[in-house]
């Protein structure tokens, strides 16, 4: 028996035995109810108080197989650890229709599994990024083991293709500047997009517009977050790159196909969706007790906007930007097709250039070894990558709290 038989063979016994569980249950409790004996909880709570008895001590030991399986400890076969699920389950099965008596509190035994099982979700969340962090953290140690991480973060070359041989006579460089720049640059571009044009598109929306209009215009301009960003690429590539072309060389300008400038415009685009909606619902949630006292003194629509509604939504305004930046820090396809492969020190936009998540994509494919340098980069650029993001929501974080306290 395979693995997906026998995930296939545990799921179908554990369901059948959970519905036998829950209908069991509650027609002992209904028998016993009818007789006039006064029951602690409902019929139905019984029935789920049975089924949690059979299912979870099986999944216990499903998940602890699969564990030993996975990480290569010596384990029994797959249908024996089936059998003995199901075996447990139906043990717990009796037992749950053993212990349904009007004295048990089913309700709150169902009550602290829930619990139980979100806080289990919760430290799932925590636990995988610690882990994420934990492993990037190990190989970027590794990869700062070769290389200098002064050099790695003030140098400005970056050619590691010499690193297992790519260029002869040529030593590997690894100098992180030029990718971070040019992340920068197009991360940049994108937000002179997005944010104006989400901002305005939420006022518009939130201050101006009637409900039918808003009933439309929303659900339109949030279809834009549902695109792929393969798209998006395409986009970039076919139509917005030749067409910076013949409005650059229009005015004279030296520009590249492949340049910073198209999908820092198109990324932006994608972006705006996120500002203009969570901006949108920040601005509905002022309190119209604002505006009218506004009004009261004689203010204009706009003046109160400006003055008032703005202010009060700044927190909320400025978490929507950094989610947009954390969104184009962490783009790669649209960049891979319009802005190219190349580390390049510049900030023009109108030049070829690349960015940290492209480059951790293009270390981690291909015939690398997985322990060369050229590839452990990726973590180290993960890291460096994943420290910045985080004094970015550090930072966001003590701002929204100053502001917060300031007009709430």
């Amino acid at each position: 028996m395979d693995t997906g038989q026998s995930i296939l063979a545990f799921t179908s016994g554990l369901v059948v035995l959970m519905t036998a569980a829950y209908i069991l249950a509650r027609r002992q409790a209904v028998a016993t109810a009818s007789t006039g004996v006064k029951m602690h909880s409902l019929p139905g709570q019984y029935g789920w108080y049975a089924v949690i008895t059979a299912a979870l001590p099986a999944l216990g030991v499903a998940i602890a197989g699969a564990f030993l399986h996975l990480v290569g400890f010596p384990a029994p076969s797959g249908i024996i650890i089936v059998v003995a699920a199901l075996a447990i389950a139906a043990g717990g099965l009796w037992y749950g229709l053993h212990t349904v008596r009007p004295s048990l509190r089913a309700r709150a035994f169902i009550d602290n599994v829930v619990r139980r099982l979100l806080q289990a979700a919760a430290l799932v969340s925590i636990f995988t990024t610690i882990g994420i962090v934990l492993s990037v953290l190990f190989e970027s140690l590794r990869f700062f083991g070769e290389i200098s991480f002064l050099d790695f973060i003030t140098g400005t070359e970056w050619n590691p293709s010499a690193a297992f041989g790519g260029d002869t006579g040529m030593a590997p460089e690894f100098g992180a500047v030029p990718l971070f720049l040019g992340t920068a640059v197009i991360s940049l571009i994108a937000m002179c997009v997005a944010l104006p044009v989400g901002l305005f598109a939420a006022i518009y929306m939130a201050e101006y517009a009637s409900a039918p209009v808003r009933a439309w215009a929303k659900p339109v301009l949030e279809v834009l977050a549902g695109i792929p960003t393969v798209v998006y690429g395409f986009f970039a590539a076919l139509t917005v790159s030749p067409l910076v072309v013949v409005v650059a060389e229009f005015f004279g300008l030296d520009v590249e196909y492949t340049n910073a400038l198209a999908p820092g415009l198109v990324m932006g685009i994608m972006i705006t969706p996120y500002i203009s909606s969570l901006s949108d619902d920040v601005l509905n949630a002022v309190p119209n007790k604002l505006r009218e006292g506004a009004y009261a003194l004689g203010t204009t629509r706009a003046e109160t906007i400006k003055h008032i509604v703005l202010p009060a939504a700044f927190p909320g305004i400025l978490a929507a930007s950094l989610l947009g930046v954390s969104r184009a820090l962490g783009e790669t396809m649209i960049v891979v097709m319009a802005a190219g492969l190349r580390p390049n020190m510049t900030i023009n936009p109108l030049e070829d250039l690349t960015t940290v998540t492209v480059q951790i994509s293009d270390s981690l494919t291909g015939d690398l070894s997985f322990d060369s340098p050229a590839t452990q980069s990726a973590f180290a650029l993960g890291l460096v990558l994943f420290a910045v993001t985080l004094n970015f929501n550090l930072i966001s974080n003590v701002m929204v709290r100053r502001f917060r306290q300031r007009y709430v």
